[in-house]
């Protein structure tokens, strides 16, 4: 940026130098062919008066030739003497005077000089006077251009320094922020960049970048409480996978190989209800968004129920119509999962409720059972959670499936919570319903 606007200011000055030099030569041009003709003048009143000397000592000019009405110079300064005519143009008959620019006289051979022609009436007729001087030089004269290249630089220097404290007065919060951001390792997260005092695009920058911060902090500390929980629930059927194998290697001879085996086949079931869980909430936080189709809820929650095998009494209230849009599989699991965890709960009775509800397809799952208090309502939904409760009734749950249940509600633009109910957990699905066709 420093280099830039030097550049630029640079080429300003340089156009500015050239204008004021080609209107200060206009104006110096002028006045010098103005003094010439006034010398003319002054020598003409001279000659009229036989005042004019053969030859003239400083006459204010570089040189002087007078030519008579025959041509023949009468008189000439003292630096042309002996020297031809230096031009042989007139005046037209309708002015006393004119000039020219000449660069080839013959009085002048290596120069270029302004001549002034002025003729006048004297003894025999017309005489003419020839009044010569150098030319303005393009830069004028010296001191000027001296002057003029001086404040040049001086304008382009105050330019780069002006503009180097400038943008690195507006540069150094974000050079804050970079050194902030360097620092910054997956391992530490929690330091923050500096928010610059000034309301500008620099703050902006360094408020969304904390944002940014903030969600990878959130998004790190998730993935390594995921990975406790996970890891401490593989071990549980693991180690009791590893307990059956070794109780029946010590005492093989009196082993109940058959008994051994079914109890490592209920481990291994956990283990793929863990392992498919854990894929199912990769696929969840990757963040790629469900098929959109149009779904019966109604019809979607009868197909599953009838194909479930029942533990308690389930009791339906499934409203027709209800048409939802979104991935019928992923629906299905949020389904099974709540259904399952209600079977766990319930005494005796399940009820499961589609209806309509101010734009929303609803779908409700109630047990029986003993509740969830208000204060845990949230707490459920998180991973690898399981109230105190739920462990005595079911230590074979993994814990996944009411926060699998709520982040495939959220794709499909959804909520899943727990209300209030006269007796048992109330788990309630609103969905958006599909557009009128």
């Amino acid at each position: 940026m420093t280099v830039l606007a030097s550049a630029v200011m640079a080429l300003l000055c340089a156009v500015a130098v050239l204008l004021v030099l080609g209107v200060l030569h206009g104006t110096a041009q002028r006045y010098k062919t103005d003094e010439i003709t006034t010398t003319a003048v002054r020598l003409a009143y001279q000659a009229k008066r036989d005042r004019l000397p053969p030859v003239l000592l400083d006459p204010g000019v570089a040189g002087v030739q007078v030519i008579d009405y025959s041509g023949r110079i009468v008189s000439v300064s003292d630096t042309l003497t002996g020297r031809p005519r230096m031009a042989a143009f007139r005046p037209e008959l309708t002015t006393p005077e004119t000039s020219k620019v000449l660069c080839a006289s013959p009085a002048f051979p290596d120069r270029c000089m302004v001549v002034v022609a002025f003729r006048f009436h004297n003894t025999g007729g017309l005489w003419t006077i020839y009044t010569a001087d150098d030319t303005v030089p393009w830069y004028v004269s010296g001191p000027l251009l001296a002057a003029l290249i001086g404040g040049s630089l001086l304008l382009v220097a105050l330019t780069a320094l002006g503009t180097y404290q400038t943008v690195r007065k507006a540069l150094g919060p974000v050079e804050a922020i970079t050194c902030n951001l360097a620092r910054i390792t997956a391992t530490d997260l929690s330091q923050r960049v500096p928010v610059p005092k000034y309301h500008d695009e620099i703050r902006r920058l360094a408020e969304t970048a904390n944002q940014t911060l903030d969600r990878a902090e959130t998004a790190v500390e998730r993935q390594r409480r995921f990975a406790s929980d996970a890891s401490h629930d593989l071990r549980s059927p693991l180690t009791a996978m590893r307990t059956e194998i070794e109780e029946a290697l010590l005492h093989s001879e009196d082993a109940d190989w058959p008994a051994t085996g079914r109890a490592l086949l209920g481990s291994c079931d956990r283990l793929q209800a863990l392992v498919t869980d854990m894929l199912q909430l990769a696929r969840l936080d990757s963040g790629a968004p469900p098929r959109r189709e149009p779904a019966d809820l109604g019809g979607l929650v009868a197909r599953e129920l009838d194909r479930r095998s029942r533990k308690v009494e389930v009791v339906r209230h499934l409203t027709p119509g209800v048409v939802v849009v979104g991935d019928r599989l992923a629906l299905g699991r949020l389904l099974n999962n709540l259904l399952d965890n209600g079977e766990r709960h319930a005494v005796s009775m399940l009820s499961v409720t589609v209806r309509r509800e101010g734009g929303k397809g609803v779908l409700e799952v109630l047990d029986d059972g003993a509740g969830i208090p208000p204060d845990k309502r949230e707490l459920v939904f998180q991973r690898f959670t399981r109230l105190d409760a739920a462990r005595s009734k079911d230590a074979g749950g993994t814990g996944l499936g009411l926060s699998i249940a709520r982040q495939i509600a959220q794709a499909h633009g959804g909520t899943l919570t727990i209300e209030d109910s006269d007796q048992g957990a109330r788990f309630v699905l609103r969905l958006p319903l599909a557009p009128a066709r």
